[in-house]
């Protein structure tokens, strides 16, 4: 038995192998929290451990790319595995509460997220940095890692860090903010739970 006594299955596994990198993702959509991550770049094996924690998912995430190079493809491309393995676990979507949002303060910064599981990917980001790179990864492949997954989800997501003056924390709020949110989304809607949350009937 699922988390909250749920029967149902929402779980998928992908992997994408191109010239640049191999990325396979395991997703739980009803999970616990727990993540096995290995993306070869640490600070963003922090930012997935966050992801699942505060998403309550069940996330592995095991990747190899070109880091030789730099750290572009590997990031960006397993932002485009999460989004579509996250649109695989959905399935039709019946029951979820469809729309999300979170406001997050860590310390000094202040991040927020709203986010809908239309179908219709989209991308608002905002968000200024101090440095080029955190640890090992370049500060702008943040928006690239969303995007990602906005586009390859179908999410219109619209994440922003309001203010702050440490990269580490801003980065982390707008995560752990985009994390809450897609769990007040995916989660079941108990007086609605055999409904498609849309007046079309379908959210793709």
């Amino acid at each position: 038995m699922k988390k909250g006594g749920s029967t149902v299955m929402r779980n998928a596994q992908l992997s994408r192998t191109t010239n640049e990198t191999t990325v396979r993702v395991h997703l739980d959509l009803d999970g616990f929290g727990t993540s096995e991550i290995d993306t070869g770049i640490g600070f963003l094996d922090h930012m997935m451990e966050l992801l699942a924690r505060h998403g309550g998912l069940d996330l592995t995430v095991a990747a190899q790319g070109d880091l030789r190079v730099d750290g572009h493809h590997t990031a960006e491309d397993i932002g485009i595995v999460i989004g579509k393995t996250l649109s695989s676990a959905l399935g039709e979507k019946r029951g979820i509460n469809r729309y999300g949002n979170a406001v997050i303060p860590m310390d000094e910064t202040l991040a927020t997220c709203a986010l809908d599981l239309s179908g219709r990917p989209y991308l608002v980001f905002s968000a200024t940095y101090s440095s080029d790179r955190v640890g090992d990864l370049d500060t702008e492949l943040i928006e690239e890692f969303f995007r990602a997954v906005a586009f390859n989800a179908g999410i219109t997501l619209h994440l922003r860090c309001e203010y702050g003056a440490n990269d580490h924390h801003k980065i982390e709020a707008m995560f752990k903010a985009f994390a809450r949110a897609l769990r007040m989304a995916v989660a079941i809607d108990p007086d609605f739970s055999d409904q498609i949350p849309s007046t079309k009937g379908v959210l793709t």
